[in-house]
Order: structure tokens, then C-alpha cells, then sequence
């Protein structure tokens, strides 16, 4: 896939495990289908779709009799190992009815945390979309502790629409959506449709409704909805159990609740690179790559780069600077500092046979890129 080219819509969508499970006593295999008859219509429309499950844990524990979730690491992981393979077998029978190809990413706080990891996560999953491929991303809970956890799965869902540049963030739950009041309180209590994720009166109406059964309640969606909103992405709250939920999104409707990024998707993104990370080295380009990046939004070719300096690993954020020394870009870069004083100056399509290998075809893509 070129760099360049217009990116086709891109969604994320977060299945809860209560919703999953039918409240733990097993995989929905019914609902699972219905959502992936949807998810193959939203492909039809050009969308792409990314598949976040919870699951593994409470099917694990359906599967080993346990009736209340454990509290031992060891032993969560001893149930997510189990539960996931019959959590990825069902995705993959389900999907298997379009005649679509699935695979499994299982992911820590450490893929996406490490430059590096991330660059090489966020080209899995691009490369599997591209191969018309539907990623299931899970928390890598057979190996996970404490320290690295993301905690639930709906801040793994934001951090992977962070990753992918998704356009929308959906979190299937068994709540109807986010509502002005606790409606186990007041069952006349209204749905807040539509909110900026960063408005304060959400996290005070959220309350804590998660269940026994995930690690989750609404508290950590609308926390998910503004990590999402960090790349710009909505994020939509609805339940998993209306029909044709995923359907009405696409047709403009508005189940749920709509919680709304301040800017948009590629500003926020480039605000979050700019402010987030150290330079590790600097690029310096000749005057025609500095206008590519200034007047096209380009991607950054080794052609245009007349020297690398510094000490920097793939992943890493650099500095672009002109041939005065004037700043005038920065960001993620794909091959480090040895690997990048080799290229430089040259062609794309010559990078394999530089290094025996090729990463990428550019030092760094336009969106991994901050214009400064």
C-alpha cells in the first residue's frame, strides 16, 4: 500500500466481555454472527474494520467452572489462555461464512508504549487490512501482569484506533449508552446522544457500572473515548444487543451515545506527536524534499535526505531540518541511525538491496510526520 494515497474509512469496534459471554455463561455464538454480518456490510460500504474482544477470561472461567472472577494474575492467565482459543476459534468460524480470513493480535502496554513495537504493530495491522484481512486484537493476558496491564479492554480499543488512525472508535457494551443519571437509580433518566469526549460532567454521570465479569464499566469508555479523541476518532457507547447497531452507525443514525474529538483526526494527531516525545536525532533534507513535506504533506523518502545524525533506533522521534539547520519537521522514524546513513540519497526500490531488507519505503511515513 502506498503511504500516500488517501486512507480508506477505518473503524474499531469493541465487543464487551459480558456481551460476549451472555453474561458468562458462554460465547453468544447467535449475536457473534449477527455482528459480524454487519461488520462484512460495513466492508461492503469501504470501511475497514478492526475487531476488539474481550472474552478470553470469562470464557476461560465458563470453561474451568469458576464462578467469580479470580484475583491471582496467575491464575487470570491461566483462564485467558484457555478461553481464548475457543473466543478466537468462534471469531474465525463466524467470519468463515463470508469467506474472510481473520488473525489473532495480542497485544501488551509494552507494544504500544515502545516506539519501535508500535511501528511494527500499527504495520501488522495495516498490512492485514491491506490483505483484506479482519484483525481480532486481544490483551495478551497469558502474559501480562500488573505492572503492564492495560487495565480493560476499552483502553486497549482506544490505544488501537490511536495506532490505526481510525476514523471511529464503537464499544458494544450491555448498556444502552452513557445517561444523565444512573438509570438503575432512575429508569427515567435520558441518553445523553451526542457530548464532546473531553466535557467534565460525563466522568460525573458515569458512575461504575462494570460487571463482575470484565475489568470494565462506563467510567473507563468515556476514559477510552478520550484517548480515542487524541487521533481525532468519535467514539460511539451503545449496546451490542440492538439490531442492526453497527448498521445504523453507518447510515448516519445515532444508537447510543456520540462522543465527539475537539479536532480533527489528523491535527489531534499531530498535536499528540509533537508533544509527546523526545528527538532522538536529526534528518537533514535537500530543498526539494523540504517542499514536498511543506506544500504536499508527503511522506519522507531516503531520495530526499542528505544526512543522518545522532544515535536513534527505529520508532524513535527525529528531527527534520533543512540545510541551514532550520527545523521544519519531526517525527517516528522506520529505520535507525546505521540503517538510515545508508540510504540516504537513495532510491526507495534500492533499499532492499542496501540492507537486505525493507522496513518500509520511506524514513518516515506523512502519518507518522509533524510539520512544525
Amino acid at each position: 500500500m502506498s503511504g500516500d494515497n488517501k486512507a480508506p474509512a477505518r473503524w474499531v469496534i469493541k465487543i464487551g466481555s459480558a456481551l460476549l459471554t451472555n453474561n458468562g455463561q458462554g460465547l453468544d455464538l447467535v449475536l457473534m454472527q449477527a455482528w459480524v454480518d454487519q461488520m462484512v456490510a460495513l466492508r461492503g460500504q469501504g470501511i475497514e474494520v478492526v475487531v476488539v474482544s474481550s472474552g478470553a477470561v470469562a470464557e476461560g472461567m465458563r470453561r474451568l467452572g469458576w464462578s467469580s472472577r479470580p484475583a491471582s494474575v496467575h491464575e487470570l492467565q491461566a483462564a485467558a489462555a484457555v478461553g481464548q482459543m475457543g473466543l478466537v476459534q468462534a471469531w474465525e468460524s463466524r467470519f468463515q461464512v463470508h469467506g474472510l480470513v481473520t488473525a489473532q493480535v495480542l497485544l501488551t502496554h509494552d507494544d504500544l508504549s515502545d516506539r519501535t513495537r508500535y511501528l511494527n504493530a500499527r504495520s501488522t495491522l495495516v498490512t492485514l487490512l491491506g490483505l483484506n484481512v479482519v484483525p481480532v486484537v486481544n490483551e495478551n493476558d497469558t502474559v501480562v501482569t500488573d505492572e503492564i496491564r492495560f487495565g480493560d479492554n476499552d483502553t486497549l480499543a482506544a490505544l488501537v484506533a490511536n495506532l490505526v488512525v481510525a476514523d471511529r472508535l464503537v464499544i458494544l457494551t450491555d448498556q444502552s449508552g452513557v445517561f444523565e443519571r444512573d438509570p438503575r437509580q432512575d429508569p427515567g433518566a435520558p441518553l445523553i446522544r451526542e457530548a464532546q469526549a473531553s466535557d467534565p460532567r460525563l466522568m460525573e454521570v458515569a458512575g461504575d457500572s462494570g460487571s463482575g465479569l470484565g475489568r470494565g464499566g462506563m467510567i473507563t469508555k468515556i476514559r477510552a473515548a478520550r484517548l480515542a479523541a487524541r487521533s481525532g476518532a468519535r467514539t460511539t457507547i451503545a449496546s451490542g444487543r440492538s439490531p442492526e447497531v453497527l448498521a445504523a452507525l453507518a447510515a448516519g443514525e445515532a444508537p447510543g451515545t456520540t462522543l465527539l474529538p475537539d479536532t480533527s483526526a489528523y491535527n489531534a494527531r499531530k498535536q499528540w506527536l509533537a508533544g509527546h516525545l523526545q528527538m532522538r536525532g536529526r534528518l537533514v533534507l535537500d530543498d526539494g524534499a523540504v517542499q514536498r513535506l511543506r506544500e504536499a504533506g508527503s511522506s519522507l523518502l531516503p531520495v530526499g535526505v542528505v544526512s543522518a545524525h545522532g544515535q536513534f533506533s527505529r520508532g524513535e522521534m527525529v528531527a527534520c531540518e533543512d540545510q541551514q539547520g532550520r527545523r521544519i519537521a519531526c517525527g517516528l522514524v522506520n529505520y535507525d541511525h546505521e540503517e538510515a546513513a545508508l540510504i540516504c540519497r537513495k532510491k526507495s526500490s534500492e533499499i532492499q538491496a542496501i540492507l537486505g531488507y525493507m522496513n518500509e519505503e520511506e524514513l518516515i511515513h506523512r502519518d507518522n510526520l509533524v510539520i512544525l
